[in-house]
């Protein structure tokens, strides 16, 4: 990686809680070993990821750049992004790595930083725990250490504040997955749970001072918003539908619990088979050395019952990571509702 030397500006940093999968910086396997301690953004590349989607992505669909930047100490700066270009089943001649290679080699012409840092993908309703992201951020991170995933949430940024989260795997879980030995022994060795799989990167973002002047004269130039609207105490279907996609998680929970239950069931009734299987030989034995017989020999047990295969728990872990936040979005919004019902009840006792 290159390093330059920090350019003038401000920074704004982006206030945004631990939710779902992740663990806190110096929590187990957190962010004490981890080669980047902040994430710092350009304002131009926020607005980039924000344009991205508002083109291209559609309800659940999600969109995927290639983030660029370099590296000072132990900061990771993001000063360029590009999108991956949305193609069909018609386009199987489309190659996605040299097209990388092709945007990065001309943004080196024109002098634009064009290290690969990271990706940034963006999210429906926070479902972003899942497989293709840990297999692609394992990819990234495994190539480039200080490698991010940024997580744009655009519902949550459609209702006033931005939701942009950087996200990088735990050491734990890179040994683990380099391993590629997802078995409930090998986890739990490992000691990996879902709240430590992925660990979440303070984010800054960064503005020339011309820049926020500008915004400081737009805002005062702008029509002042209806606000009553905040005050307003109907739900929204926000809670619905993570209501919905937490019960749609907590039963492929419940089958991935009743796999489980099956394996342990078929595991020890073998060991009850193997012990008969054991006792009956011994028997046996002990009848052919009363008749002055030679014993049976031994036989491989492990050729006669063969252990049943364990299942993965990789995708239970996501899954739990998933649950998780679900359930932080769920809080943080009852939360804000919750507000409002005893702030009107205090009202109305008042008026009373």
């Amino acid at each position: 990686m290159a390093s330059r030397k920090e350019g003038t500006g401000s920074t704004a940093t982006s206030s945004s809680s631990t939710t779902g999968a992740v663990g806190k910086g110096k929590g187990k396997g957190g962010s004490g070993d981890s080669a980047v301690k902040q994430v710092q953004i350009d304002g131009l590349v926020v607005l980039k990821i924000i344009k991205h989607y508002q083109e291209e992505g559609q309800g659940t669909e999600v969109v995927q750049g290639v983030l660029l930047g370099l590296v000072v100490e132990d900061r990771l700066e993001i000063t360029n992004c590009f999108p991956f270009p949305q193609h069909t089943e018609d386009d199987a001649d489309f190659d996605e790595v040299q097209y990388q290679m092709e945007m990065m080699r001309s943004l080196r012409h024109v002098n634009i930083d064009h290290l690969h840092v990271g990706w940034y993908q963006s999210t429906y309703y926070g479902s972003f725990v899942t497989r293709a992201l840990l297999d692609s951020q394992f990819s990234y991170q495994h190539a480039i250490e200080e490698s991010v995933v940024l997580i744009y949430d655009p519902i949550k940024t459609a209702q006033g504040s931005l939701s942009l989260k950087a996200y990088r795997l735990t050491p734990k879980l890179m040994e683990v997955c380099k391993e590629k030995d997802f078995s409930p022994e090998a986890l739990k060795k490992a000691n990996i749970t879902f709240e430590y799989m992925f660990e979440e990167v303070p984010i800054v973002i960064k503005n020339s001072h011309l820049i926020n002047v500008l915004m400081w004269e737009l805002e005062k130039k702008s029509a002042v918003a209806d606000k009553h609207e905040l005050l307003s105490l109907a739900s929204s279907n926000h809670l619905g539908k993570n209501l919905q996609l937490l019960m749609d998680r907590v039963d492929e929970m419940s089958q991935d619990i009743v796999k489980y239950n099956t394996y342990m069931r078929n595991t020890s009734k073998q060991q009850q088979q193997k012990h008969q299987y054991q006792q009956r030989r011994q028997q046996e034995n002990m009848q052919r050395q009363s008749r002055g017989e030679p014993p049976l020999p031994e036989e491989d047990l492990s050729k006669l019952f063969k252990p049943p295969q364990p299942p993965a728990r990789m995708d239970s872990l996501l899954i739990a990571g998933q649950i998780n936040t679900y359930c932080q979005n769920i809080k943080e919004f009852t939360a804000q509702n919750l507000g409002k019902l005893f702030m009107a009840q205090a009202l109305q006792e008042y008026n009373n």
